[in-house]
């Protein structure tokens, strides 16, 4: 159980629009926000260890509470955005109050990272601000303005394939700089 708890929020994400489409009509919104909170609840330890885990957690909670007790099912389609939303809002306090979120994933695995390569740790963390400012406006704009289907296919392909992109586009450039390097 204790390693199935670290993917169940990550898998909840991808799940997630994929549910809404077809849950909405079908089941309540408190419900959502018992099992959504929950899953966060479960996830809350570890996450709570992360910088800007606890502004994470905090809001993620409030969001189920207000889903929770309003009943509303438009809120459903706002959690895309408000996870962009707090990626968007820890990814920048990192560039201010850092490391980068790059730089500490990066040291992770190297832990004396030469001084080009924080300089391209800090430039891939912009790249992903960028990312979650133009995801969570893409899926605002899709909440208010577009069918539950649009939503459905952007928030549940779409942007995971822009994600899937950009991972594989920085590994590929990251591989070709640390030939440059060597």
């Amino acid at each position: 159980m204790r390693r199935l708890i670290p993917i169940l929020l990550p898998l909840a994400g991808l799940l997630y629009p994929f549910v809404v489409y077809y849950g909405m009509e079908k089941v309540p919104p408190p419900i959502f926000a018992l099992v959504l909170g929950a899953i966060w609840l479960i996830r809350a330890p570890s996450l709570l260890r992360q910088p800007g885990g606890r502004w994470m957690v905090g809001a993620a909670i409030a969001y189920c509470a207000l889903l929770a007790f309003t009943g509303e099912a438009m809120l459903l389609r706002w959690y895309p955005a408000l996870i962009s939303a707090l990626l968007l809002v820890a990814f920048g306090l990192s560039l201010i109050y850092g490391p980068p979120f790059i730089e500490r994933i990066a040291r992770m695995r190297e832990p004396n990272l030469p001084p080009a390569a924080v300089r391209y740790t800090r430039a891939v963390t912009w790249m992903w601000i960028m990312f979650f400012a133009f995801n969570g406006s893409m899926s605002a704009a899709l909440t208010l303005w577009a069918p539950l289907a649009w939503w459905t296919l952007y928030n549940g392909l779409i942007a995971y394939f822009i994600m899937g992109v950009l991972f594989a586009g920085e590994w590929l450039l990251r591989k070709r700089l640390r030939r440059s390097f060597a």
